[in-house]
């Protein structure tokens, strides 16, 4: 939508938000500081970075609250604890940004009738995550939907006609709804990043630090991967039926749309757009439902 705004496809917008939860790839931080120096300044589109704080030093922090990340434990049953890490790490900073920005910071009162439109990101194929804001300070608008009629294969085309075929997907590096092959991708092509994960993924098998300090503690073990046993034993190289399905579509999207698919997009944690605490059964590659 960025690079859409800057070439004047779509009207040109007044800021771009990132909201970094600081456990981000370094691939993703160089490809803003590129989409920054490229296509934003150039167009005079400032990009503003917002931050509630480190997501994975929060969690390992016994004196700092902590909001929940959906971690998968095992306590005699598959389950995955509350996600409200998307609220606390994205959606608060964007909208204490979006405050500021209108001149009416917390705790002031935003005058009826004032307000932002907010584009976010959501193609054809992914209508069913369109949601509305929960404030009436900021409205909502799909413009890759009701402009563009994109699906995702459309952005993608798009994106490699202008030399950005190589988008990192924006997530944190332990996310859990990571699947198998963004496991491998971290794994072979960044050491110290999969070093960092295997690490985490040790640390929170009591569950987080604050929970376990104030007496809460996990019922069973945590895990990051879906497979419950230590990340760096876990079955990552197994090719999940999602990723066979990927597999299939390559052809169709000119073969960049393989390891977006595989990497969890329907329990994808972008803001407006993630399924929050939901709890639906998922079955996963060893035939456990949770």
């Amino acid at each position: 939508m960025l690079c859409l705004s800057a070439e004047g496809v779509l009207p040109k917008v007044d800021c771009a938000i990132f909201a970094d939860t600081g456990w981000e790839p370094k691939a993703v931080y160089d490809h803003l500081d590129r989409l920054e120096r490229e296509v934003a300044e150039p167009a005079g589109i400032p990009i503003f970075r917002v931050s509630a704080g480190n997501i994975r030093n929060d969690a390992l922090d016994p004196d700092h609250r902590f909001a929940s990340m959906p971690i998968l434990n095992q306590d005699g049953r598959a389950g995955m604890t509350r996600r409200q890490c998307t609220g606390e790490y994205k959606i608060r900073p964007i909208k204490r940004r979006v405050r500021e920005l209108l001149g009416y910071p917390h705790p002031l009162r935003v005058p009826k009738g004032i307000f932002v439109e907010q584009w976010v990101g959501i193609s054809t194929d992914e209508f069913h995550r369109a949601k509305d804001s929960d404030v009436k300070y900021m409205r909502n608008r799909h413009p890759l939907i009701t402009n563009m009629d994109w699906s995702r294969a459309d952005c993608i085309r798009y994106l490699s006609g202008l030399g950005l075929a190589d988008t990192p997907k924006s997530s944190c590096l332990g996310c859990p709804f990571h699947g198998n092959a963004q496991w491998r991708h971290i794994r072979d092509t960044s050491p110290s990043e999969w070093a960092d994960v295997v690490e985490f993924d040790a640390a929170i098998r009591a569950g987080n630090a604050r929970a376990n300090a104030t007496g809460n503690r996990l019922l069973g073990q945590a895990f990051l991967h879906r497979s419950r046993v230590p990340l760096g034993q876990a079955p990552i190289d197994h090719v999940t039926a999602a990723e066979w399905a990927a597999l299939q579509a390559e052809t169709d999207a000119g073969g960049a749309v393989l390891e977006e698919l595989e990497q969890g997009v329907e329990n994808g944690c972008s803001p407006w757009a993630c399924r929050g605490s939901e709890v639906e059964p998922v079955q996963d590659d060893f035939g456990l439902v949770s």
